[in-house]
């Protein structure tokens, strides 16, 4: 391990504010290269963000210069950022991505997309073109994704996808959030049939964030971005290497399917 007083790590725009000087964190020699899927804000830039803290080189996608200063801004200040801009429910966007990435061997592709409908949101009372657009953006999107990039991961690679807490059929208990819960349930599935049938020698994760201070998460909940994304990232580097599909929240514990 290297710590933050490296001063390769010390790199403005890079280091998030609040990660104390002297902390170990896990480092990767820069032939490592990530592809982040949805990172131009949130989650999502917070991923990008610890990826480069780590080494890695990185290609992270946004969808809209509206909402993507931040991750433009970050770009102009390191050259091992590369930005693409996809919106992931267009498939000729995603394809052309695909070829544009084919000279790219990535160690570690991550699938950051997820939307709601709020939590008191319920079948009976939705929309069905609000319904099948979150189903589309939340689970078959990101698999598209997968599925295109796929020859371009390397073989012992790792695929991971932002799953939930409340991806987990076991654990609800409550019944709210209930068209994110049935996107979320329907992408970690999805992610155990792929890594069933694939059985390769590659790492499928689906990973919980834990409730985080986003848009999405509001306010009141209690982890911040880079609590969530450090720890995110430490687990897809200490889980790479095992193969067939785990769900893990930020911490590296098991999530019940």
């Amino acid at each position: 391990m290297k710590k933050h007083s490296d001063p390769k790590v010390l790199k403005r725009g890079i280091l998030p504010e609040d990660i104390e000087e002297g902390e170990e964190i896990i480092m990767l020699d820069t032939t490592k290269y990530a592809v982040v899927i949805g990172a131009s804000r949130g989650l999502g830039l917070g991923l990008v963000k610890e990826f480069l803290l780590r080494n890695c080189r990185v290609t992270a996608t946004y969808r809209s210069l509206e909402t993507a200063k931040p991750l433009l801004d970050l770009s102009k200040e390191d050259p091992r950022l590369r930005l693409e801009k996809v919106d992931i429910n267009d498939p000729d966007q995603v394809m052309k991505l695909a070829i544009r990435l084919k000279s790219i061997t990535v160690d570690f592709l991550f699938i950051n997309a997820g939307v709601s409908l709020g939590p008191k949101e319920r079948v009976q009372n939705i929309n069905r073109n609000d319904f099948v657009n979150l189903m589309i953006t939340n689970a078959y999107s990101p698999m598209q994704v997968i599925n295109a990039l796929d020859s371009s991961v390397h073989e012992d690679g790792m695929i991971a996808v932002m799953s939930s807490d409340l991806g987990s059929v076991k654990n609800n208990l409550t019944g709210n959030w209930e068209i994110y819960r049935a996107s979320k349930a329907s992408l970690n599935t999805l992610m155990k049939s792929r890594a069933a049938a694939k059985a390769d020698r590659r790492t499928y994760l689906c990973l919980s964030p834990g409730w985080v201070r986003t848009d999405m998460g509001g306010d009141a909940a209690p982890l911040d971005i880079t609590t969530s994304t450090s720890g995110l990232v430490d687990t897809i580097l200490k889980r790479t290497g095992s193969t067939g599909v785990q769900f893990l929240n930020y911490e590296g514990k098991t999530v019940e399917w």
